[in-house]
């Protein structure tokens, strides 16, 4: 079976989740003492961020040595003990791939600086000149004997793995084919082949879509990945493999499984939770209309070859709870946890954790750094994360006195956390809401509510009707509405064609 197809993920900050050691930093065995935790919720897959050796100037994002975890997290054999401990209890995992660039403290880099020839020469994108910078892409320069400026891919300290350029205009650049960029594509195959023998599940891939440059239609990446795919496919067949891409009809087409929405980029995901006038506040005066018509355009595309992800936020966005409020929470979770694709519930949504304001930037989070604060579990110390002193947390708790957390949260039996596990309960019992079910949009228009769908296939259906609005809204359908699997908020009532939903309601009905 494919254990993807009824995939819900949840997202793991490790620095931020759970400290077993009192050291202020997450790490493996508070993850393991939490997967209870997950799968209470009704999370059956985790995807847990980068854990690799790393100077943490980029929060693990800039590795160091890709075979080893981070020794503030534990060793190897902590990280086995995980993934053996999540697979007794039916939950998956994915690691994070970071295969674009690495570390510039990484011993690659050290090699591919040095004037003499060797084997890590051609590992990362250099000019042959000191005095030439790649156009279009950052680069560092001035750091080594040898003559040529390094490619970097987002910070200064992390230099672009080689995977060659589609289009070739300067003699340095060489092609996918060649020596240098074969090695390249050749040594992730290994570290993919030494996680997935370790007992991981797939790999979340950072960056996919960026490997190959100058490749303008994106052609020469997805062949890229289509020859990782055909490896996998051949040594790890049930290996799963999730893009941060953006484009679905690319990612699926070069063999990817899934494809993230990004908050960046045309997918108009934003327009939803983080905008001033979010789709899904109660003021009712956003549009989801652009996002459906972008959604739907990616559908089509890909329909049958793989699964577009909607996730309710990551740790390099805002949390949902900074412009949202937990009864506003509630209709947006019914809305991602009613559409297709794998859901993925970023670490402390499921409780309403907010965005903390003002915090200075650790490891290179800047912005990002307010969503990334510790989990909070209870009302004793540093809200249960740890047993540290507080001034050594990794990063600053939520202050407000009045900081959600789980254990309160599991306790009320109207919070957010419970109405998110009643979510989770009903798609995984109804087929018609799982990850490959189809969809089909009946009502939704510019700055309009409210927002419908069916979900299901052939003549089994639900639908699916989501009023974000504290304003009573209505819509015309022929179908007719049966009994209700799930409701929150207000009513909605049926007279003849005309359907009528009360402010502030999701609900999800039989079509008779």
């Amino acid at each position: 079976m494919n254990w993807l197809n009824q995939a819900v993920f949840y997202e793991i900050y490790p620095q931020s989740f759970c400290d077993s050691n009192g050291d202020g930093i997450g790490d493996f065995d508070g993850i393991i003492s939490k997967l209870d935790y997950i799968r209470n919720l009704g999370c059956n897959a985790i995807w847990i961020n980068p854990c690799f050796m790393s100077p943490f100037r980029d929060a693990g994002y800039d590795i160091s040595d890709y075979y080893k975890t981070a020794p503030r997290y534990g060793s190897n054999k902590d990280l086995q003990r995980l993934f053996e401990q999540a697979h007794t209890r039916g939950i998956h995992v994915l690691l994070d791939l970071v295969p674009g660039h690495t570390s510039d403290q990484h011993p690659w880099f050290e090699k591919s600086k040095m004037a003499e020839k060797n084997e890590f020469t051609d590992r990362y994108v250099w000019t042959d000149s000191v005095w030439e910078s790649p156009q279009g892409i950052g680069s560092i320069k001035g750091i080594s004997d040898r003559d040529g400026v390094c490619a970097v891919n987002f910070f200064s300290h992390q230099p672009a793995l080689n995977y060659g350029y589609a289009k070739i205009d300067r003699p340095w650049q060489q092609k996918p084919s060649d020596p240098g960029p074969q090695a390249t594509l050749e040594e992730m195959k290994n570290i993919m082949r030494f996680w997935l023998n370790m007992g991981c599940d797939g790999f979340r891939v950072d960056m996919a879509g960026s490997l190959v440059k100058n490749d303008f239609d994106g052609k020469a990446t997805i062949a890229l990945w289509q020859n990782v795919r055909e490896f996998l496919d051949k040594e790890y067949p049930d290996a799963k493999l999730v893009s941060e891409w953006g484009e679905p009809d690319k990612a699926l087409k070069a063999g990817f499984h899934m494809d993230f929405l990004l908050h960046f980029g045309p997918s108009h995901y934003n327009d939803l939770f983080r905008c001033d006038e979010p789709y899904f506040s109660s003021r009712g005066k956003g549009d989801a209309s652009a996002f459906v018509t972008k959604y739907l355009e990616n559908y089509k595309k890909t329909r049958g070859q793989g699964l577009i992800c909607i996730p309710s936020g990551n740790h390099d966005m805002d949390r949902l709870a900074r412009r949202l409020s937990q009864d506003e929470m509630k209709i947006a979770f019914a809305f991602i946890l009613s559409m297709p694709g794998a859901p993925f519930i970023y670490y402390g949504d499921e409780i309403g954790m907010r965005y903390v304001e003002g915090l200075t930037s650790v490891e290179g989070g800047y912005g990002r750094t307010g969503s990334r604060s510790p989990m909070q579990w209870n009302n004793s110390k540093n809200a249960g994360f740890s047993s540290a002193e507080e001034e050594n947390l990794y990063i600053k708790l939520d202050p407000s006195p009045d900081r959600p957390n789980a254990e309160e949260e599991i306790e009320n039996a109207d919070s957010l956390y419970n109405e998110v596990k009643k979510i989770i309960g009903i798609r995984r019992s109804n087929p018609q809401l799982q990850n490959q079910a189809g969809i089909h949009f009946v009502f939704v228009a510019k700055k309009k509510y409210p927002l419908v769908y069916l979900r299901g296939n052939d003549k089994d259906f639900l639908m699916i009707i989501i009023n974000p609005s504290k304003e009573k809204v209505s819509f015309t359908s022929k179908l007719k509405l049966g009994e209700a699997i799930y409701q929150t908020g207000g009513q909605v009532t049926q007279g003849g064609n005309m359907i009528n939903v009360s402010g502030q309601t999701a609900a999800f009905f039989k079509v008779i």
